[in-house]
């Protein structure tokens, strides 16, 4: 099993996109990339924890590529705009990819210069690119928060557009 943790803004985001990818087997939310031992969403909502809000993703490189994680990430969530997403601001909710190794790096760096070679954005990539250090969980009610919970206002005119957008861009990646 490989593993991804990546941050485009809310996890909510993120973890709902994930969870219908091929190939992956868990998508956990949590908190990485601070100062702070066991942060919880209170600490990191402030902004003060230097976390950020993560999803650890679980997969079978078998069935998806790790480069293939990248590049949907890449494309789900704006890469170019600093420590905000949408409405969502400040430094929990930056851009963020933290890699396990210098292959999962190097792949990083490869295809955020390919993104910034074909012009996919208008503005440069300010995704941070770091060690992953800790990971920790996020309390239990995150968890599947879209599929638990699609009629909750922020799930309904944030997190289901996304979801609808990436449906249609990725649907050949789709669980049936």
């Amino acid at each position: 099993m490989s593993t991804a943790y990546l941050g485009g803004g809310c996890f909510w985001c993120v973890e709902a996109v994930y969870v219908e990818l091929i190939g992956v087997t868990s998508v956990i939310s949590g908190y990485a990339g601070g100062m702070k031992e066991n942060p919880t969403y209170e600490e990191v909502c402030s902004g003060k924890s230097g976390h950020a809000e993560i999803v650890k993703i679980s997969f079978n490189a078998d069935e998806i590529k790790f480069e293939t994680i990248i590049n949907i990430f890449l494309s789900i969530h704006d890469p170019t705009t600093l420590n905000r997403q949408g409405n969502d601001v400040g430094p929990q909710y930056r851009s963020i990819i933290l890699y396990e190794n210098e292959e999962q790096k190097q792949i990083v760096e490869k295809i955020i210069n390919e993104f910034t070679e074909q012009k996919i954005w208008k503005n440069p990539i300010v995704t941070e690119v770091t060690p992953l250090d800790r990971f920790y969980e996020a309390e239990k009610y995150h968890q599947n928060y879209f599929v638990n919970n699609p009629n909750q206002p922020y799930c309904k005119f944030v997190v289901e557009p996304k979801v609808i957008k990436f449906r249609k861009q990725f649907s050949h990646l789709l669980k049936s």
